[in-house]
């Protein structure tokens, strides 16, 4: 496979190695082509440093995927022990800097400790050593529109990268463990690898998961659409469906993505989206709750393009109307025009390739008239139609509750101990509170914590 190496912040160059080769291996390509010692290099992925007895697709690499490579100038002496929480010290433009230098499956991340509550029992039995049988599902947590190749929502991989620079080169402090981590600024931050650079600000983005992207080939987070792991009904059809899409109301009602899309279009054809003066051309869930507007409008890609072009001329559209204007009658203009306030006969000029030279009323819409209009109209704007919901469906497909009752009745084991763990906050990211186990894991997909669970499904 070929893996692209960005070595202190060069454009990058390939590098081809084998899919099952160790992350030692290509330390090892790396440093012979630079022509620098095997032993000052790390390489940085997804914010973390990788250990070198990993293997790439233990790491979550794929075909064309690009690494960070860095040279320490001054190789640490000795490395933390696995429950150190304040990493190791290396010598960078001159000082020494604290980094938490990350061995992914073996390093300690002292926060989750308050996210675990353990029940111990039969502390002295005899335990399996060794992981146990993992489930085949993929687990993928984030959800994006590709519009390069896919032109489709598309799982999504979480990627991390330095504000300052723009490189891939910065190792985190901390996980992330909700949207608001990885959508605010500011709120994570690190220390970053790259050379002459002082940042420690972590901006978080997206790439599509299906196909070899560049490193300008980011995506849009869709948020609210997420795995149906809870097993909850669509609101509308009720069959119970995956991926689905969480309204953001305070039920947190869930709707199918073919339903969510029957929807949108139907409420288009009507003209009934709602124009929010923040958030622009929006809907809000379905079940009609209040303060449930969707904010991230890329949800509504789901259209399709055709449709999604249509969508973006019906809200430039409700822009105009909302400042007073209006939109010529005429079929095949609807041009925008924004006449004086009182005017009532309104011309559509014909400037730069845009109207038609229509001349109609104001009021009725018909073609202009001195006499009252005979036509009666609601030109006030307003809808008030709403989606009919069955009472007893929307009360089933309450995904808050249902994510609250999972986490309250149920717990994992370890997978490599076997001693029960229940997981109360946080992220993904667990580590056995046991203290000769420590192993560390992932709570959706019970394998050892690795940058394919980081890049699918860090937090929930």
């Amino acid at each position: 496979m070929i893996v692209f190496v960005r070595f202190s912040s060069s454009p990058g160059f390939p590098v081809e190695v084998d899919a099952n080769a160790s992350i030692f291996q290509l330390k090892e390509a790396v440093a012979k082509r630079q022509g620098v010692p095997i032993d000052q290099l790390c390489v940085i992925f997804a914010g973390k440093e990788l250990r070198n007895d990993l293997t790439l697709q233990n790491c979550g690499l794929m075909q064309q995927s690009t690494v960070h490579v860095v040279q320490y100038i001054s190789q640490p002496t000795q490395r933390p022990s696995s429950d150190s929480s304040t990493g190791i010290l290396m010598k960078r433009n001159g000082r020494e800097v604290a980094t938490n230098q990350v061995d992914l499956s073996t390093s300690a991340f002292p926060r989750h400790h308050t996210d675990l509550k353990t029940v111990l029992e039969n502390e002295d039995q005899d335990l399996p050593s060794g992981p146990g049988p993992t489930e085949a599902r993929p687990y993928s947590r984030f959800y994006i529109y590709c519009k390069t190749m896919c032109k489709a929502v598309q799982p999504g991989k979480l990627r991390v990268r330095c504000s300052t620079c723009q490189q891939g080169t910065l190792t985190l402090t901390r996980d992330p463990s909700c949207w608001e981590d990885v959508l605010e600024r500011n709120r994570i931050t690190g220390v970053c690898q790259t050379k002459d650079c002082d940042g420690t600000v972590a901006e978080f983005y997206f790439k599509c998961g299906k196909h070899p992207t560049s490193e300008s080939d980011t995506s849009v987070i869709l948020n609210l659409i997420t795995p149906n792991r809870q097993n909850i009904p669509c609101i509308t059809c009720t069959d119970t469906v995956d991926p689905v899409l969480i309204f953001p109301c305070v039920d947190r009602h869930v709707i199918c993505l073919d339903c969510f899309h029957l929807y949108c279009v139907t409420r288009l054809n009507d003209r009934q989206f709602i124009h929010d003066p923040k958030l622009g051309y929006s809907l809000p869930c379905v079940a009609a709750c209040p303060d449930s507007l969707i904010k991230e409008v890329h949800h509504f890609r789901i259209l399709g393009s055709d449709q999604y072009d249509r969508y973006q001329r019906y809200g430039a559209e409700e822009c105009v109307l909302q400042m007073g204007g209006v939109l010529c009658p005429r079929p095949g203009c609807g041009a925008g025009l924004l006449p004086d306030a009182g005017l009532r006969r309104i011309e559509c000029l014909v400037q730069n390739g845009v109207g038609c030279g229509f001349v109609f009323c104001r009021e009725c819409k018909e073609e202009y008239h001195k006499e009252e209009c005979n036509s009666v109209f609601d030109i006030s704007g307003e809808t008030t139609q709403n989606y009919v919901i069955n009472q007893q469906a929307a009360q089933r497909a309450l995904w808050e509750e249902a994510s609250r009752q999972a986490i309250k009745e149920t717990t994992k084991p370890c997978p490599k101990c076997q001693v029960p763990v229940e997981k109360n906050g946080g992220c993904m990211h667990m580590k056995c509170p046991r203290t000769s186990c420590h192993f560390q894991w992932c709570w959706l997909c019970s394998k050892e914590w690795n940058c394919d669970c980081m890049g699918d499904h860090w937090f929930e």
